[in-house]
């Protein structure tokens, strides 16, 4: 009887170490998940402290060069010639990156207003650049010429680029200076005051923040 006692203890024993282990297995990747899923907010805390922090970068193929204009001709014949886009290759050059899908409804209200900027931005240097995701490319060709976007455009079929950005959503704007470094991040629709000021700082490579725009639509 004892004999047969021990065993059922240590079975007990054996049975209790295996469910702290699971327990123990189970947090640890709900916690990896959770890690996983959130944005990274490395820029907007970089931002928040008044420092530019290095865009990440990508290399994606090109959907639409537009019209770069004379002054950016040169630099984006350089960036797309392969008829992919390395952000690198863009240093030397403001950029204006816009996040968008012709499935996101904000998108399309701002769209006015980025051709508008483009149309007086190039003249100044500042390279617009679009970067569409999770999108088919009939669609987004379609939205460019329903809007008349001229400025270049990258495309991501996924959404991997958009969360090493640690971005929540569509549309997102990021304003770089010629050094390659983040000055300004605009959550949701811009507005033209943001525009402006997102410009200046982008050909000033100074820091403004991150700021809350207008509407945004989730990923999908």
């Amino acid at each position: 009887m004892s004999g047969e006692r021990e065993r059922r203890g240590r079975l007990g024993l054996v049975a209790r170490v295996v469910g702290v282990l699971c327990a123990v297995v189970f947090v640890a990747l709900l916690a990896y998940g959770v890690v996983a899923q959130a944005p990274d907010t490395t820029i907007d805390d970089a931002l928040a402290r008044q420092t530019a922090p290095a865009a990440p970068g990508f290399r994606l193929d090109v959907l639409s060069s537009g019209d770069p204009g004379d002054r950016l001709r040169t630099a984006w014949g350089r960036a797309s010639r392969d008829g992919r886009v390395d952000l690198e290759e863009l240093r030397g050059v403001p950029v204006v990156l816009n996040f968008w899908a012709s499935w996101c409804q904000p998108c399309r209200e701002e769209a006015p207003l980025l051709q508008r900027g483009w149309t007086s931005g190039r003249r100044q240097g500042v390279l617009f650049l679009g970067l569409n995701q999770q999108d088919a490319r009939e669609d987004a060709e379609r939205f460019l010429g329903e809007f008349g976007q001229d400025f270049p455009n990258v495309k991501d079929p996924s959404n991997a680029t958009s969360r090493r950005w640690g971005m929540t959503g569509l549309p997102e704007t990021f304003f770089l200076s010629s050094r390659g470094d983040v000055v300004f991040h605009v959550i949701g629709t811009l507005s033209s005051a943001q525009l402006r000021d997102g410009v200046a700082a982008a050909r000033g490579a100074r820091p403004l923040g991150a700021d809350r725009g207008g509407e945004q639509r989730p990923t999908r």
